[in-house]
């Protein structure tokens, strides 16, 4: 029996990935360019997944940044505790001490991306470390190389269409200062093909034009029958699952012919359409609980995993 999985069902450790000839063509465009990448697709389709993948394959820093309908340009650059900084500031004042700006700052994933040193300083002049900060994800980065980058902006749809447009001069020069401390922060000249960012839209919110002129952009499409089985003993041979099942091989045939069943159905009656991801976490349910096809538990891991919109009508 194999080892238990080392990892949860959602992995961002780069280690699991079945590119394609145009994903990477896209990817190499992107890095000769010096443009984000742009990956649509379906909910579930792997869009996330390429970052960190392309990561591990080049021994890249990684660092990602989900968004939500709060996120601010600034927050993908920097953020400023500007609380902190005004309840210090008596004591500060009472001790005639300078307050030091530098202190209130975070670096956020496009500065890390740029200049590390610099992120680990919050931005002050070196030898200064005033209050020196951790890099994200430290676990993930380390032992790779200190001059290449691969940062995921996740889901760019759901903030506040000035955010895209913001994000323009950044991107495109590698370079912003940080008003607060009057910090510049740029990436190094001659890098532009170690440092990638990737972004992933679901479309819920259409994107600027300005932007999308400014992007390399991917659709990624639905896997089909042959990819899903190929996903799924990609991801049993990675992460090491205990289990018993008697047909690993066969079950997940058999669960890509469900997903596709299921998908059709949803199509037909506007339901929402199973992804990807649903459909390795029914796989691993079965493997684990020893779940077989046509058992008395099979219809109901289903409708738990694959059809959770189900409507009346579906069969």
């Amino acid at each position: 029996m194999a080892e238990p999985r080392t990892a949860g069902p959602d992995h961002r450790d780069g280690r699991v990935y079945l590119s394609t000839p145009e994903t990477d063509l896209a990817i190499r465009v992107a890095r000769a360019t010096g443009r984000p990448l742009l990956l649509r697709g379906e909910p579930g389709s792997g869009k996330s997944s390429l970052a960190p993948w392309v990561a591990a394959r080049e021994k890249w820093r990684y660092y990602e940044h989900v968004v939500t309908s709060r996120t601010q340009t600034q927050d993908l650059m920097w953020s400023f505790d500007i609380v902190r900084r005004f309840a210090d500031a008596p004591v500060y004042a009472a001790r005639d001490e300078k307050l030091d700006e530098s202190r209130y700052v975070t670096p956020g994933v496009l500065w890390w991306a740029f200049d590390r040193e610099s992120a680990l300083r919050r931005g002050a002049p070196p030898p200064a470390e005033p209050d020196p900060t951790l890099e994200p994800l430290p676990l993930l980065n380390r032992g790779t190389k200190r001059d290449g980058a691969v940062v995921l902006i996740d889901e760019i749809d759901k903030a506040d269409p000035d955010v895209p447009n913001a994000l323009l001069v950044p991107l495109g020069s590698r370079e912003f200062t940080v008003t607060e401390t009057g910090t510049l922060v740029q990436g190094a000249e001659g890098s532009t093909g170690n440092h990638l960012v990737i972004i992933t839209t679901n479309d819920e919110r259409e994107l600027p034009a300005a932007f999308l002129r400014r992007c390399v952009v991917l659709t990624l499409p639905a896997p089909d029958h042959k990819r899903l089985v190929e996903i799924a003993q990609r991801h049993l041979r990675t992460y090491k699952v205990a289990h018993e099942h008697p047909d690993p091989a066969g079950l997940a045939r058999h669960l890509a012919d469900e997903l596709q069943k299921v998908r059709n159905e949803a199509a037909l009656h506007g339901g929402r359409p199973p992804s990807t991801a649903e459909y390795l976490d029914t796989f691993f349910a079965c493997l684990q609980l020893k779940i077989v096809v046509g058992d008395d538990q099979w219809a109901a891991l289903c409708r738990m995993t694959l059809r959770k919109d189900d409507q009346p009508g579906w069969s």
